[in-house]
């Protein structure tokens, strides 16, 4: 049978099962218990929204689509032209090989051939593994070429939310400054999130708890970059989220000390109907526009590698 997003690999462990998607190496879907835990897409439909997909070698946008490091030049597709922009990298609709699909385990690898948008060569794996602990990703990132090459990557998962929608589900981000976004969603600037509307960090210095419903500041429409990320010994950061206040149960989505930034976004400018169906909670490894700034991106070494981890589980 014929699926627009290819072959479907199913991880199931337990009362949990996810879908990961061959192209693009998307996280298709992931249930707990009967319930889904991200807004996912059908197996019939066209990935829409970004939904779970896996945003390398640079995530969001990337302004003009040009860059220079190191004297090359790249130069992408304007994907985002409203804004002139490309947005999300270029992996995110390829078909990838699937090296390994067991009932807990899914390797996929793709191979980005130097071209004028990237102009290096990128061997890039992801793992995903369903287990005691949730779902874990992992990626590793290889250099192929003869120069050095920057590198960034993120990831797209959208929160699904109860019946109250949006609005009435709780989150807690452990972030103590924001990007300042201009209209064109480039960063302009950073600001702390102290006494703003903003901050979601733990609700009246009580660590562990959700910070607030997101209908707390009317017509808060979250498209936001969030850094200066709280960690623990292991230098991992986690986001607590909430979808149903009157349900005893909240997903925790973490990532290790490679993802610098995470991106939040309620859907606003989405079209209906999948206008703000859900919360996106993205890590990122650098901010929007780094191959035009250089923040915080990785440089990988000819022959040399890269990873990082994050993951989701639920918890009571």
């Amino acid at each position: 049978m014929f699926y627009p997003s290819g072959r479907q690999i199913q991880l199931i462990h337990g009362d949990s099962q996810a879908v990961i998607t061959q192209v693009g190496a998307t996280l298709r879907s992931y249930e707990v218990e009967g319930s889904q835990i991200l807004w996912g897409f059908d197996e019939s439909e066209i990935c829409t929204g970004g939904r779970g997909q896996v945003l390398a070698p640079w995530p969001n946008r990337l302004d003009d689509g040009r860059y220079d490091f190191a004297g090359i030049t790249g130069v992408a597709a304007l994907d985002d032209p409203a804004r002139g922009c490309a947005i999300h990298g270029l992996v995110r609709w390829l078909s990838w090989e699937i090296r390994e699909a067991s009932q807990q385990r899914a390797l996929l690898a793709c191979w980005l051939a130097p071209q004028p948008a990237y102009p290096f060569s990128l061997r890039l794996e992801v793992t995903y593994s369903l287990g005691d602990k949730g779902l874990s990703v992992q990626f590793d990132a290889f250099n192929e070429g003869e120069t050095t090459m920057p590198f960034g990557i993120g990831f797209h998962p959208y929160l699904a939310v109860g019946a109250g929608g949006v609005d009435a589900a709780r989150l807690r981000i452990p972030a103590q400054r924001r990007l300042i976004l201009n209209d064109r969603g480039l960063p302009s600037g950073i600001e702390t999130v102290e006494d703003t509307e903003y901050d979601f960090r733990s609700e009246q210095g009580r660590e562990g708890t959700p910070s607030r419903p997101l209908r707390n500041f009317e017509g808060l429409h979250l498209s936001d970059c969030f850094t200066n990320l709280a960690t623990d010994d292991n230098g991992s950061w986690s986001v607590l989220f909430q979808p149903d206040p009157a349900v005893d149960c909240a997903v925790i989505l973490w990532g290790d000390k490679a993802f610098s930034h995470i991106m939040c976004f309620t859907g606003d400018t989405l079209p209906e109907p999948i206008r703000r169906c859900a919360v996106a909670i993205e890590p990122m490894t650098c901010p929007p526009n780094a191959l035009r700034t250089g923040e915080n991106l990785i440089l990988i070494e000819p022959g040399g590698a890269a990873t990082g981890s994050w993951g989701i589980r639920t918890e009571s």
